[in-house]
């Protein structure tokens, strides 16, 4: 037998001790663990733990292994939402397939646990747009995913919205750059697999009586033609629009979720023609930003929520003081007065301890407007606890 791991593995050498020799099927059950909301996989999937983390292992051929073990390598480096591989075994004995590796993607869900879970119903259009725009992240790189559907996605919550991450890249082709025709029939093969899954949901009874699976299905090619062509349109407008107009237009692209490497602006007869080239990757200057103020490594929506509660925080310290307050201090004070205390009186559950504190702003918000003014996070966190007032 022969590992092939990636240098960043050195935290996951306790996984070499597993029995590689034998099939996945026939492991152990106490070498295994049990992931309540994973996925649906025509391969033999199963979950380990060591050190602290959970690994997928996926028993493949090993042409196709070796090939996503390549492309997801790209990926992580390139910052797509993807999971982040680990490594495979090969040259197994008896000419069994090759085991991939995946690091679990932490508090990630899958679609059907989604549905099934208890915390209200899921909408399809919260549920397909997360996943459009991650097809759309992909064929601006050029990757044409071939097998886009909700059982090769997972889906994580990133302040009060769910992100997309491509699990599966077993079909997955790259190319310098999609074709119109390569996109559509990509686009075409997630509609029809997503109406598919959605009949096996309704079957199973997981999916809302008024939700038509053949409705839904249809709806993702308008959504994504809709996306991509906000993404990738060109724009003309008059010189005494310039200004306004381009910072309408990087905004829009940012709230969506997206980076802008260049602006491209061509003058003509007609007006001034506007070009924006896109970065796939996904977005990061507000995750950097906390990170340098507070050292949590939270998502980009998370991020984007605390720092505004920092700087609301921080404005509270510089009335109180009477005095400016440099923004490293008020992050540090934030980090230990406001955000700490709430994350440690949560129990620890399925939510990213970034998450439960953006629940708690979102409930001290609606408590706040309720009763005409700020109640404050220790009455919101108390009341989202259920709690009695001291």
């Amino acid at each position: 037998m022969r590992y092939v791991f990636r240098p960043t593995a050195a935290d996951a050498a306790g996984l070499l001790a597993l029995p590689w020799e034998r099939p996945l099927a026939e492991w152990d059950p106490e070498l295994l663990l049990d992931v309540p909301q994973r996925g649906i996989s025509r391969h033999v999937v199963r979950f380990v733990a060591d050190s602290g983390q959970v690994y997928a292992l996926k028993e493949i051929a090993e042409r196709l292994a070796r090939h996503e073990y390549a492309l997801l390598t790209d990926f992580e480096a390139e910052g797509l939402p993807t999971v982040s591989v680990l490594g495979l075994c090969v040259d197994r004995p008896d000419d069994q397939e090759a085991i991939l590796v995946t690091r679990y993607l932490e508090y990630s869900m899958s679609y059907r646990y989604l549905f099934s879970r208890p915390r209200g119903q899921l909408s399809m259009e919260r549920l397909l747009d997360p996943l459009v725009e991650l097809l759309v992240r992909l064929h601006l790189a050029g990757i044409f995913w071939g097998d886009c559907s909700l059982s090769n996605t997972l889906f994580r919550l990133d302040a009060g919205h769910l992100a997309a991450y491509l699990v599966d890249a077993e079909t997955v082709e790259r190319h310098p750059e999609l074709t119109p025709g390569q996109r559509r029939y990509d686009v075409d093969l997630a509609s029809e697999r997503i109406g598919g899954e959605l009949l096996d949901l309704r079957a199973g009874a997981l999916l809302p009586a008024d939700v038509d699976p053949i409705e839904v299905a249809e709806m993702l090619p308008d959504r994504y033609d809709a996306l991509w062509d906000e993404v990738t349109r060109e724009e003309v407008f008059g010189p005494d629009e310039q200004r306004y107009r381009v910072a309408e237009r990087l905004r829009r692209l940012n709230d969506l979720g997206f980076d802008v490497a260049e602006v491209e602006l061509v003058t003509s007869p007609e007006g001034t023609r506007l070009r924006v080239d896109v970065r796939v990757a996904e977005t990061g200057h507000h995750r950097r930003e906390l990170f340098r103020l507070t050292g949590l490594e939270v998502q980009e929506g998370q991020a984007r929520r605390l720092l505004n509660d920092i700087r609301s925080f921080r404005a509270y310290l510089e009335q109180r003081d009477g005095r400016p307050v440099p923004e490293t201090i008020a992050g540090h004070t934030w980090l230990n007065t406001v955000y700490q205390p709430v994350v440690d009186a949560v129990p620890p559950g399925l939510l990213a301890p970034a998450e439960v504190f953006h629940e708690v702003l979102e409930h001290r918000w609606f408590l706040s407007e309720r009763a005409g003014r700020d109640v404050g996070t220790t009455a919101a966190l108390r009341s989202y606890l259920d709690l009695p007032a001291p």
